[in-house]
């Protein structure tokens, strides 16, 4: 799964991945949790053109009688998105790429649970791919969500969680918010990322808590049996 993640990289890296002006305000963020804002690229409907937006991370179908349900929406599978009814419209028509410098991921050690931080080993800004949805509440409001799609785990992912985000390369970002692309298209791009792509190290327990958000959550950390997982 993907519940924790953490977007460093600055306007002009993200202008240059992404291929839109510099988004403003990029600050970073190290610990971008579950029922917060974050910065996502999508296909306005619309204006027809892409375009960077904030979207609220956990899902709400239009359909929801309550926004709580988006507490259970961070993560759609790959392998059911066509056939989940909170997901399979998002699938077909509202897709986004989520930003994203490194993901974390829990190593269960005996009792306790390890984090580590899982980066590209060149520490470029990923897209995650992602869905989206506009919720009205009924005073009238409008609520943006979203959810990050997960796959089976690559082998670097592998020792630590058994699925990940996917990771969309960037000659696929066209694609996938092109609202024409076809069913057969999409998925083939949902599939674990190559194994030399990330690398995982473990960090400070701190990050457990949403509360915390500075540079110091994706530094190193000397563990018992420290180890750097790298294919």
């Amino acid at each position: 799964m993907c519940g924790r993640y953490a977007l460093y990289a600055d306007g002009e890296q993200l202008a240059w991945r992404f291929g839109l002006p510099v988004p403003h305000p990029v600050p970073p963020r190290y610990n971008i949790a579950p029922s917060q804002p974050l910065l996502a690229l999508r296909h306005n409907p619309d204006t027809r053109q892409r375009e960077w937006t904030h979207l609220v991370w956990g899902l709400v179908p239009r359909w929801a009688k309550d926004p709580a349900i988006g507490n259970r929406m961070i993560n759609a599978r790959a392998e059911t998105l066509h056939e989940k009814p909170a997901f399979r419209d998002a699938y077909r028509y509202r897709r986004c790429v989520i930003p994203a410098n490194g993901f974390y991921e829990w190593q269960k050690v005996g009792n306790q649970k390890r984090p580590y931080f899982v980066r590209a080993r060149d520490d470029l800004p990923m897209g995650l791919a992602g869905l989206w949805a506009t919720w009205h509440s009924p005073d009238g409001s409008e609520l943006h969500t979203c959810t990050i799609i997960t796959t089976d785990a690559n082998a670097t992912v592998r020792p630590l969680h058994d699925r990940m985000a996917v990771i969309l390369p960037p000659d696929a970002y066209a694609l996938w918010l092109d609202p024409a692309a076809s069913l057969s298209s999409l998925a083939q791009l949902l599939r674990p990322a190559s194994d030399d792509l990330l690398v995982a190290y473990p960090v400070s327990p701190r990050v457990n808590s949403p509360t915390n958000d500075d540079p110091s959550l994706i530094v190193p950390i000397d563990t018992p049996q420290q180890s750097v997982l790298e294919f």
